[in-house]
């Protein structure tokens, strides 16, 4: 006869893993939407921000793939942080450079991986992001792809040097003809305020 712990673990073994891993999130007091494509994670997010917003994204492919990062940039619906900082001199305009992208009221990125039991971890050179993730931004929303979903923190890590950190370099290598240094790791395990942070995890693969 079966007993009741078995029949517990047959069934969550097959509950679709991308929902598992939704619920996790969501235990953590973050919320998660489960969406198929990027061009539906890209719909999402929209909706998600109120016209007129200020914005501001960190460097992410998945950002560039679903379409967000030229919507943001094109449109003039926000008030999207980026294109102010552009066409500031870092030099001379650095102080302000750093408030407006530590405190914006809608960050948006991605994160490096997502654990089974709902950890997001983020990595970074600079950190730049990671302010914002962490606490500045009034709002968070992160977009993930499925094929970041790991067991734990110790295949995350592997994840980001074995996955993350050469595509980056290799990046800004290109771009600016030295190798990024990974220097800073944020793990969000959950949030104080319900509501801050939402994840919009992607079944198809986006990002690296």
């Amino acid at each position: 006869m079966t007993s009741p712990s078995e029949l517990a673990a047959v069934g969550a073994s097959t509950i679709d893993p991308v929902e598992r891993v939704a619920a996790a999130i969501r235990a953590h007091n973050i919320e998660a939407i489960v969406v198929d494509t990027g061009a539906d994670a890209r719909e999402v997010v929209l909706a998600l921000i109120p016209d007129g917003a200020e914005v501001h994204s960190g460097k992410s492919k998945t950002l560039e793939d679903i379409g967000l990062h030229a919507e943001l940039m094109d449109s003039e619906r926000y008030d999207f942080v980026r294109k102010q900082t552009m066409a500031m001199d870092r030099t001379t305009n650095g102080r302000q450079i750093r408030k407006l992208t530590t405190g914006p009221d809608f960050m948006l990125g991605s994160v490096s991986a997502i654990t089974e039991d709902g950890a997001l971890v983020a990595a970074s050179g600079t950190g730049s992001q990671l302010a914002g993730y962490a606490a500045g931004a009034g709002r968070l929303i992160l977009i993930v792809g499925s094929q970041k979903i790991v067991p734990d923190l110790d295949a995350a890590l592997r994840r980001i040097d074995e996955v993350a950190f050469p595509y980056e370099d290799e990046q800004v290598m290109a771009r600016l003809g030295v190798h990024t240094i990974l220097e800073k790791l944020l793990i969000i395990y959950g949030e104080w305020t319900a509501g801050r942070t939402t994840v919009v995890l992607v079944r198809e693969p986006v990002g690296v």
